[in-house]
């Protein structure tokens, strides 16, 4: 199957630009000195920078020198169409003109070498979307009970001892010089207060155990 061929404007007009400013190109050159095939090398290589430098610039926007060597090939397209258009004597060109025309190859070559050798910019991998995945469920699985094991016979506690009872506050011995210094101090008590000394008054002032101020009270009753 052939492909049917349709006539883009924007083509069309591409076309007429590139071959008006080839053009152009080749006139000043050829004006400037550069006879034969040399006046049409030059709108070749002014082009052949444009369009390096505009895929530079497509794959890397921040790159600078692709900017600079696009602008300078642009300036380069631009001046020959403006100095064509009746502005300059092809018949007697400057010779600024004639050194800038005869030292563009050199130039055109060194911007083509800068921008064939850059360095790619470096592509950071896409993040994919990590697929949440449902962990999977807990698998509980039911065991049949084991037997319990046999038991040995247990052992017969030793026999311990039957506990023995406190000794009681009356049975509690207690040194006669602490009952002789207790009863001075209940003598005192009852001399002060007209009533007996308690438990607790006696424990405070001899500053003795609860038990043994309760074997102390008893003895003084």
């Amino acid at each position: 199957m052939f492909r049917t061929l349709r006539l883009d404007a924007v083509l069309i007009q591409a076309v007429i630009a590139g071959a008006l400013s080839f053009a152009h190109l080749h006139d000043l050159a050829a004006a400037a000195g550069q006879d034969g095939w040399k006046a049409w090398a030059y709108p070749v290589s002014v082009d052949l920078l444009l369009v390096a430098a505009w895929r530079r610039m497509r794959t890397n926007a921040e790159n600078r020198d692709a900017w600079l060597w696009f602008a300078i090939a642009l300036v380069a397209s631009l001046g020959a169409n403006v100095a064509t258009a009746g502005l300059l004597d092809l018949q007697d060109v400057p010779a600024w003109l004639r050194i800038l025309v005869a030292g563009w190859p050199a130039l055109a070559f060194l911007g083509g070498t800068l921008l064939a050798h850059a360095p790619a910019p470096v592509m950071e991998p896409e993040q994919t979307e990590q697929r949440q995945v449902e962990p999977a469920p807990d698998l509980t699985v039911e065991r049949a009970p084991e037997a319990a094991p046999e038991l040995p016979p247990a052992e017969p506690a030793p026999q311990s001892a039957p506990p023995q009872p406190a000794p009681t506050a009356a049975a509690m011995p207690v040194p006669p010089a602490l009952l002789d210094h207790a009863q001075k101090i209940a003598d005192a008590h009852q001399a002060q207060t007209g009533a007996p000394i308690d438990t607790a008054t006696l424990r405070s002032r001899l500053g003795v155990p609860p038990a043994l101020a309760d074997a102390i009270a008893v003895q003084l009753t």
